[in-house]
């Protein structure tokens, strides 16, 4: 038999990593703008962002995601009382679909949500520059990373621009790979439970009531939490709790005796132990590290 090759065509091809970023801002923020030469975006994790992209401004809310095409001037500021939370990412491509995601504010799902989430995963393997600091100018290398790291943070990138695009335009929507039926109940019943956490954050919540509250088994429910975030399902709901603390802390308005409370602590000290447990700070040193990065901010 004679066989003949393709060469597979390719729409988006990411050439070089400038930054990639999850910051944690305070709710008073503001930062006062820039231009460059390159491609970044903006998605709003959570809370509310006011943006100016040149003579545009825009008020994005969580889920919302915005694209700064080269030498577009841009500034962002937090909005609302809500201290926010952003993805930002830049790089170098040079496809003339890019032109698609100008002027736009496009919506992620659950898809473009765990690409993104993939690709800090690995960033956080992958270099040793702090994803939080927004001063950081390049990207710094470990001197040991796992295997393929760089070309997963590529090719999750790719993919997400493919996704967006096919989502948010007439192009074809075929998948770029077929999924289970399984694989989709498995991310449904995911996210369905990550909810029901979310809407419990002020509770303190066994894995029982877990499952009875979403009809799941427990062994099922824990094989799913490993696939989906590498560790069990109490301690993802810990991670939660710290993750809605540190917003609260930014946001300013309770101490850290009432942050506890309304998270459903039994107590500060016990507060203050997972808290230090899971950021590696103690909430008073993460109150002055992130107040500190705002006043230098300021000063820029």
């Amino acid at each position: 038999m004679a066989y003949e090759s393709i060469t597979l065509s390719s729409t988006f091809t990411i050439e070089k990593m400038i930054s990639i970023h999850y910051f944690e801002y305070m709710n008073d923020f503001s930062f006062p703008g820039e231009t460059h030469n390159f491609w970044e975006f903006l998605c709003v994790d959570n809370g509310s962002v006011r943006v100016v992209a040149g003579s545009s401004v825009y008020i994005l809310k969580k889920g919302d995601i915005i694209f700064h095409k080269p030498n577009e001037f841009h500034n962002v500021e937090a909005w609302g009382n809500i201290a926010p939370n952003l993805v930002v990412i830049s790089f170098e491509c040079y496809s003339s679909f890019m032109k698609f995601f100008e002027h736009k504010i496009l919506h992620i799902g659950d898809i473009e949500r765990t690409l993104l989430a993939q690709i800090i995963k690995e960033a956080r393997l992958t270099f040793l520059s702090r994803l939080d600091d927004p001063y950081c100018e390049k990207l710094i290398r470990k001197e040991e990373v796992p295997f393929g790291s760089e070309q997963l943070i590529q090719m999750y990138l790719q993919q997400m621009l493919i996704q967006l695009m096919r989502k948010h335009s007439q192009a074809p929507l075929v998948p770029l790979l077929a999924k289970t039926t399984k694989t989709k109940n498995e991310s449904t019943l995911f996210y369905k439970v990550h909810s029901y956490m979310e809407e419990n954050i002020d509770r303190s919540i066994t894995i029982e009531q877990i499952c009875k509250d979403n009809l799941i088994g427990r062994s099922i429910l824990q094989k799913l939490f490993q696939k989906y975030t590498g560790c069990g399902i109490i301690d993802y709901f810990s991670k939660l709790k710290i993750k809605k603390a540190k917003q609260m802390i930014r946001n300013q308005h309770m101490n850290f005796s009432q942050i506890a409370d309304s998270l459903g602590y039994s107590s500060i000290h016990y507060f203050s132990r997972q808290f230090k447990k899971i950021t590696g700070l103690t909430p008073s040193q993460y109150a002055s590290s992130i107040k500190a990065l705002s006043e230098k901010q300021e000063k820029i």
